[in-house]
C-alpha cells in the first residue's frame, strides 16, 4: 500500500516544511502550519513537461489600436459615500474584497447594497456559505430587502459558485465567505492558504470573463490583518476595511487598495434597528455630549477628503506601580510613547510615575499626523487640571525637537471648525489665517493656552 505523503503550510505566508513546528521560521508567526497532502515531485517534473511545450506565442497589438473599457459601467450601492470610496460604485467585471472584525456589520451591509443595487433593476445573486437560507430571510426581512431580482444560494463549493458567475446570468454576486469555501480537486480544509488562494483565483478569472461584479467577504485575525494568504489582496481590484467598535459608536469603510478610484475616501456608518445608516454630519455627532473638562480637546482631522472635528479625552493618574501604564484607544501607543517622551523632554512636565490613558470619542481611529498637538495638549491639561476654552480646535504635527509642523489641508480644517461655531484654532504658525492662534514649539502653545482652571 501506497503512503501518502505530507506537508506542512503555513497559512501566513505560505511556506512548507516536511514536518511540523510550533513557528514558521519565514514569517514568524506561531502556530500556522497545517498539514497537507504533499504534491510528489513525479507529478511536478510532468507538470513542468507538459507546461513548457502546450504553451502558445503571444498575439500583442499596438496600444494605440485597444478600445478603453466602459469606465462608466457602475451599480450604484444607495449609500453615497460608499460609492464615493469606490470610486463612483461598483464597476462591472470588478472584485472587491470587504473584511473586518466579527459582528461589525459586513453581511448587513451587503444585504442592504444588494437591496438598493436589486430595487435598481439588475440582477443580484447572495451566495452564502457560512448560513442557512432561512438565517438570510430573517435578516432581509428585519433590513426591508425585498426583490424578485435578489437571489439567494447556499453554497461552500469555489467551483459551483465559479461556474455561477461564469455563466454571466448576473450583476453583482456576494461571496460569503471566501474562508469557508473549497475546491473539490484540493484536498486541503476550507480556510487553508491553498483552498483560499485557488478559490479567489477561480472566482476572479469568473468575474472577469463574464463582467460580473463580484463582492468577496473576508476574515481577519485577531491583530486585524486579513485572514489567509497575502496573495488574496494582490488578486482583487479593490479591498475595503470596515473598522470600528463592534458594540457601539461609529463604522468606518476605507479602501486600502482601489484600482479604480483614490484610497483616500472613508465612509462612515452607524448601526440602526434597519441596518447601517450614513452619518451625514459625524463631527456634530461627535461632539453632542462633549463636556469640557480638564484633558478634553477637540481635534480638527481629516478623514479622505472630509474634515472632522472629534474629541481627544485624557486621563493621568499617579502609578501605583513601578512601571506607569500607557493605553491608548483609537490612537497609535508607539506614537503615544513617542510624544510623552518630547513633553518630558521639551516641556519639563514630569510624568515618568504617571498612568496616561488617551481615548478618541466615538470609536473612531486616527491616523493623521496633526492629532500630535491635541494628544500633546490633552495629557498636559489633565496633568496640570487646567482646560482648554471650549471654543478652540487644535491640529498640528509635534516633531522631536517640539517644534509644531504643518498639516495637510489646512483650510478644510478651519472651514469645518468655523461651521460648527468654533472661534479660534491652534495651529502651526505657517498658517496665515486669522482664525487661526499661531504656535511654533509645544512650550509656548502649553503655557500661553492652556490656563483655565
Amino acid at each position: 500500500m501506497v503512503k501518502v505523503k505530507s506537508k506542512y503550510v503555513c497559512q501566513n505566508c505560505g511556506a512548507s516544511y516536511s514536518k511540523w513546528a510550533g513557528r514558521c521560521e519565514n514569517c514568524g508567526e506561531w502556530n500556522t502550519l497545517l498539514e497537507q497532502v504533499a504534491t510528489t515531485e513525479t507529478e511536478v517534473k510532468s507538470a513542468l513537461a507538459k507546461g513548457a511545450v502546450s504553451g502558445k506565442k503571444l498575439e500583442a497589438v499596438s496600444i494605440n489600436t485597444i478600445e478603453p473599457s466602459d469606465a462608466g459601467s457602475r451599480l450604484p450601492t444607495g449609500f453615497p459615500d460608499l460609492d464615493m470610496v469606490l470610486g463612483g460604485g461598483i464597476l462591472l467585471g470588478s472584485v472587491s474584497l470587504l473584511a473586518g472584525q466579527p459582528g461589525m456589520g459586513k453581511s448587513t451591509i451587503l444585504m442592504q447594497v444588494c437591496s438598493n443595487v436589486a430595487n435598481g433593476g439588475h440582477k443580484v445573486l447572495y451566495v452564502s456559505g457560512e448560513e442557512s437560507a432561512g438565517q438570510v430571510k430573517l435578516r432581509a426581512v428585519r433590513l426591508g430587502a425585498s426583490s424578485d431580482k435578489l437571489h439567494f444560494a447556499s453554497s461552500a463549493s469555489g467551483n459551483d459558485i465559479a461556474k455561477t458567475i461564469e455563466e454571466g446570468g448576473y450583476d453583482l454576486v456576494i461571496v460569503d465567505s471566501i474562508q469557508t469555501l473549497s475546491m473539490a480537486e484540493i484536498s486541503s480544509a476550507p480556510g487553508t492558504v491553498s483552498q483560499v488562494s485557488n478559490c479567489g483565483n477561480l472566482i476572479i478569472r469568473a468575474a472577469k470573463s463574464s463582467g460580473t461584479a463580484v463582492i468577496i467577504v473576508g476574515h481577519v485575525t485577531k491583530e486585524g490583518t486579513l485572514a489567509g494568504p497575502k496573495v488574496l489582496e494582490h488578486l482583487v481590484d479593490v479591498v475595503l476595511n470596515f473598522e470600528g467598535d463592534r458594540y457601539g459608536g461609529f463604522k468606518t469603510i476605507r479602501a486600502v487598495k482601489n484600482r479604480f478610484g483614490s484610497t483616500t475616501e472613508v465612509a462612515i456608518f452607524e448601526m440602526a434597528t434597519k441596518g447601517l445608516v450614513e452619518v451625514k454630519n459625524p463631527s456634530e455627532a461627535l461632539l453632542a455630549e462633549r463636556q469640557n473638562t480638564d484633558g478634553s480637546i477637540i481635534m480638527a482631522t481629516i478623514e479622505g477628503t472630509r474634515p472632522l472635528l472629534v474629541e481627544i479625552q485624557a486621563l493621568v493618574n499617579p502609578t501605583n506601580f513601578g512601571y506607569p501604564k500607557r493605553t491608548a484607544s483609537g490612537f497609535d501607543l508607539n506614537r503615544l510613547n513617542l510624544l510623552i517622551a518630547v513633553l518630558e523632554k521639551r516641556t519639563k512636565l514630569s510624568l515618568q510615575d504617571k498612568d496616561i490613558f488617551i481615548n478618541v470619542v466615538g470609536g473612531m481611529r486616527l491616523n493623521d499626523s496633526a492629532a500630535d498637538l491635541a494628544i500633546c495638549m490633552a495629557i498636559a491639561s489633565a496633568a496640570a487640571g487646567r482646560k482648554l476654552n471650549d471654543k478652540i480646535v487644535v491640529f498640528g504635527e509635534v516633531g522631536l525637537g517640539g517644534e509644531i509642523r504643518s498639516v495637510i489641508a489646512p483650510d478644510r480644517r478651519i472651514a469645518e471648525a468655523k461651521k460648527l461655531g468654533f472661534d479660534h484654532a491652534i495651529a502651526p504658525a505657517t498658517i496665515k489665517d486669522k482664525f487661526v492662534l499661531p504656535v511654533k514649539d509645544l512650550r509656548s502653545a502649553l503655557v500661553k493656552y492652556m490656563n483655565n482652571k
